[in-house]
Parts: structure tokens; sequence; C-alpha cells
């Protein structure tokens, strides 16, 4: 169950627009994402985890649980996807202002994690608001414009007749063919509202800011905390040549792979990932 951050600053009534729950009322918060919250506070920093693109923070789930074991985990609902705010745009600014708004209100610093998109965010994240932040952890995505498109991926989505969806398996059948890695399918499906025959993504915004969420800003700052580049060894997602850049803006930087993963390398190596983030996190 997703569990609103901030102080509940207003209530009043709401549209159902698709992008909030469809409930006749609905309490407003500071923080325009939704979170789920693994665990109670302890000594340990808390650990803070961005999805990337068409995720959301329930994809986290058993890699947040399993390391709330020693600290507490939050993991969001990035904006335009599951239970959080659809909005207009979906830049790395906007998106590294709304994780700002979610750590504002606890006790920090705290570690942060993204991965892909959620991983330009935090980089963003760090270069911005680097006093709410202890420790950085990047998962197989680099500071650069990408030339490849998701938008293959929208334009599927939008193509499948929700009509008489009784359960995701009947969403399924109308993906195959729409999509072109039938193992993404199953990934998707994980965002589709079946009672209300709706995805729980902004695919009208996603498709529109794609150019953004492919590409990343020209950063002139530097940032010096602590970053780890954790990147899937079949992955071309990080190179070497993305080394330099890394480096500029994050002085810090160490790079770690993991063995037999691609770019999906928490769900291909769970226990892989899970251990790399534990030795990056107990350092110091």
């Amino acid at each position: 169950m997703g569990t609103p951050v901030g102080r509940i600053i207003l209530a009043r009534r709401m549209p159902c627009n698709g992008g909030w729950p469809c409930a006749q009322w609905r309490a407003i918060t500071d923080a325009m994402l939704n979170m789920i919250t693994h665990g109670p506070r302890t000594d340990a920093p808390g650990l803070l985890i961005a999805h990337g693109l068409y995720g959301s923070a329930r994809n986290w789930g058993v890699i947040a649980k399993r390391l709330s074991d020693t600290r507490q985990v939050v993991a969001v609902d990035m904006r335009n996807h599951g239970a959080s705010g659809w909005t207009d745009t979906h830049s790395y600014p906007d998106m590294a202002n709304d994780l700002a708004e979610v750590l504002n209100p606890l006790d920090g610093p705290w570690d942060v994690l993204g991965h892909s998109m959620g991983g330009k965010a935090v980089m963003m994240l760090a270069h911005t608001r680097p006093d709410l932040l202890r420790r950085v952890i990047v998962a197989d995505i680099a500071p650069v414009t990408y030339e490849h498109s998701q938008i293959r991926y929208v334009d599927a989505l939008k193509a499948v007749d929700l009509t008489g969806i009784e359960k995701r398996s009947d969403a399924a059948n109308r993906l195959e063919g729409l999509v072109d890695d039938p193992a993404l399918i199953p990934f998707f499906l994980q965002s589709l509202d079946v009672a209300n025959s709706r995805w729980r993504l902004n695919l009208d915004t996603l498709g529109r800011s794609m150019p953004d969420i492919i590409g990343f800003p020209q950063l002139t700052s530097v940032c010096d905390l602590p970053a780890l580049f954790l990147t899937g060894a079949n992955s071309d997602y990080v190179t070497a040549e993305h080394r330099p850049v890394i480096k500029r803006l994050f002085p810090k930087a160490r790079f770690a792979r993991i063995p037999g993963a691609g770019h999906w390398l928490h769900a291909e190596k769970p226990r892989e990932f899970e251990a790399a983030v534990r030795t990056w996190l107990d350092q110091g």
C-alpha cells in the first residue's frame, strides 16, 4: 500500500483524471510522489529508490524489502507513473525536484538509488540538492543523450484495446505482436489497472517528453558525493566512452559490473545486485 509523503496541507474534491486514483476525495500533500515505505527508521541512513521508464515502486518491492532489514527503504512512483500525479512535463529537473520534495521532510541525509530514467533523475538531484544525500547509486545509465527512443512502447500501449479486460492475461494476449520483446510484456502489465481498464502511465506526456527522457541536461557543476555506477556486464547503456563525462560530473565515481546481467540488472541478477548495493551503502 502506498503511503503519501509529506505534511497533508489540503483535502479537496478532485476530478478522476486517470493520473490520480479514481476517488471522490483525495488528500493533497506537499510531495506529489506516491511512495511505498519498507521497514522502520534505524541508525543507518535511509535509502530512496527511483524506478525507470514505465516502471513503478512496486517493481522494486522484493529488493526494497530485503534491504530494509538494516535501514528504512522508500520506493517512489515517479511522476506520470503508478499512483503519482500526472503532469504535462517530464524533465529531469522536474523529477529531481519531486525527489527533493520527498526527502525534505525526512531526517537525512539519505542514500539514493536510481535505475535508468530514475538514475538520471538521481544524478540531477545529486547536482541540485547534494545536501539531502549521502551516497549515490546509478544503475545502468550514463548522464548522456541516447539515440534509441522508447516511443515505440508508448505507441504499443496506446494501441491495445482494453475493452472487456478482466485479468492481465487478457491484455497480454493483445500486447503480443505489438511489443518487440516478449519479456517486456509482464513488466508493462504491472502498470495495468484492470478494474478501470487503463494504464497507470501518462502515455501522452511520456510520448511527448521522450526527447527529454532519452536526453540529459548539460551540467557544468561538479558533485563530490560518493557515487557508484553499477552496470550489467551484458548491457551497452554505459560504455568506456561514457566514463570521462561521468568522472567530470562525479569525480568520486566508482564503477562495478554484474556478470551475466543486462540493462534490467536488478531483475536479472537480484541477489548479486542486492549484494553490490549493500557493500556500497555499508562503506562509511
